[in-house]
């Protein structure tokens, strides 16, 4: 398909990734409370970010987009769920998401849980009956195993307990990446693995793209540290110095805050020279790591 401008891209399947996730609740055969609570925090906005990752790489290939989007709404459905379990009182404790009351302040803290339970589980269902048009069966197991693994122990909840475990600690500058390429980066990884798994990607193709997502993932996370200094309330939807708050380590507080901007820098070079070394219409994903470099919420 012909390479779009992010905008006009982002607005497109945007709009196809919302229409599907309301659909997909909406089918399903249970209590109200738990559906609300689910589209509540769906719905709740967000730059869509991973879903994006996903259509872009497709892209890159020239295959049509759509060809992701059960994948891309599982994502979205395991990344939910993780905001919502971060933002419990026994995690993060927040009552602001997206400048929205959290989904706990809503529902109360019982069905939050739950909430975040079953857009756990409903993702892998949702890959498992992509069309069999746009994966094989055995591209969905693929696809299935490797979310499991980022989302995982290996992956983002492993990082989530190593951040946990870093609180009132002073964490080395590798201790915190650690903690960053899993509990922020594996998920970013697994969009651009996806995407790369449906279009049936070389092995070459798939080690440039990992690298691409790797330091994307850590430029994410250095950009989200800047953000909770710097960052506009009103932008960002919630309050600024949370880390501080709740004494974690930080980019800007191990590096300074201009040591946070040149890694910030650094790491974004580095995703678009791994791009570059593809021979794909990468043009997409250059412009959303300029998204992740300069995004101010």
């Amino acid at each position: 398909m012909e390479t779009k401008l992010l905008d006009s891209f982002a607005k497109e399947y945007k709009q196809l990734l919302d229409g599907e996730l309301r659909n997909l609740v909406n089918r399903l055969d249970a209590p109200p409370i738990i559906k609300d609570a689910m589209e509540y925090s769906l719905e709740a906005g967000g730059k869509r970010i991973r879903p994006l990752l996903i259509f872009g790489t497709l892209d890159a290939f020239g295959l049509e987009p759509i060809q992701g989007l059960q994948t891309a709404c599982a994502i979205e459905m395991i990344h939910t769920y993780s905001l919502i379990h971060d933002d419990l009182p026994c995690m993060d404790d927040d009552d602001l998401r997206r400048g929205k009351p959290t989904n706990h302040k809503v529902f109360g803290e019982a069905v939050a849980v739950l909430a975040g339970d079953a857009l756990l589980t409903y993702s892998f269902e949702v890959i498992g009956k992509t069309p069999n048009e746009f994966a094989s069966p055995e591209t969905k197991v693929k696809l299935m195993i490797e979310m499991a693994k980022a989302a995982g122990t290996e992956g983002m909840v492993g990082g989530q307990v190593a951040d946990m475990l870093g609180e009132d600690q002073d964490l080395s500058l590798a201790e915190l990446e650690y903690i960053h390429v899993h509990k922020t980066g594996k998920i970013l990884g697994f969009c651009v693995l996806a995407g790369a798994i449906i279009a049936g990607a070389s092995e070459a193709e798939l080690v440039n793209l990992s690298r691409f997502a790797h330091h994307l993932g850590l430029a994410f996370q250095i950009r989200d540290d800047i953000l909770d200094v710097e960052g506009n309330v009103d932008l960002i939807g919630k309050p600024v110095g949370s880390d501080t708050a709740n004494h974690k380590s930080t980019y800007p507080l191990l590096l300074s805050m201009a040591g946070a901007k040149e890694a910030l820098k650094k790491h974004i070079q580095a995703a678009k020279q791994y791009l570059q070394k593809t021979s794909l219409n990468t043009n997409i994903l250059l412009e959303i790591t300029d998204l992740v470099a300069s995004r101010d919420h």
